[in-house]
């Protein structure tokens, strides 16, 4: 098996994992409690592409509009569509992050950082706050993956336990539900 197969093979995990922290997220009003780390808001935005199919058969749908409340993302998921990229508002503590995750891939990109401080660059005071300013865009950035990572991880770790047959049943009861809402 190659690269290209194993990536296809393995592209429902990336698909699953956007379906549940959509789920996850409005489960709690936005809040998703890591266990190292506390709450953070998670909060889809008005953007997400959903897929149906495959190769040839392939469909896609983009849900996007500052009015949509991704009306139509939610009866793709009921249409059985499959959440292929979703832009993402992740909040912890004071920094606030804007990202768009990609399912089959397992990437992120379009990575909104919170915005930093900037001084007044001069001279030798100047060079000190430009290289501060680089170490906190790093931090950020180091910042936000981790948050990704461990929000991935609490997924897999309830993926793979027995907690998942409830879990799942949850999430189709919310996808079903969705319906008799519109």
């Amino acid at each position: 098996m190659d690269l290209v197969d194993l990536i296809a093979e393995k592209r429902f995990l990336g698909q699953e994992f956007l379906t549940w922290l959509w789920w996850k997220s409005e489960e709690r009003g936005g809040s998703v409690e890591l266990p190292d780390s506390g709450d953070i808001l998670v909060e889809f935005e008005k953007h997400m592409l959903l897929e149906y199919g495959e190769e040839e058969y392939e469909e896609r749908l983009i849900c996007s509009g500052l009015q949509s409340e991704l009306k139509e993302a939610r009866t793709g998921l009921q249409t059985g569509k499959k959440i292929e990229q979703a832009r993402v508002r992740l909040v912890k503590g004071d920094h606030e992050y804007h990202v768009t995750l990609g399912a089959t891939l397992m990437d992120f990109r379009s990575v909104r950082l919170p915005k930093t401080a900037e001084g007044s660059a001069s001279n030798e005071s100047g060079r000190e706050e430009s290289e501060g300013l680089i170490l906190e865009r790093i931090f950020l950035c180091e910042e936000v993956m981790k948050v990704i990572d461990d929000l991935f991880r609490l997924f897999v770790t309830v993926r793979t336990s027995d907690q998942w047959g409830h879990e799942l049943n949850t999430i189709r009861q919310w996808v079903a539900g969705i319906s008799n809402e519109g």
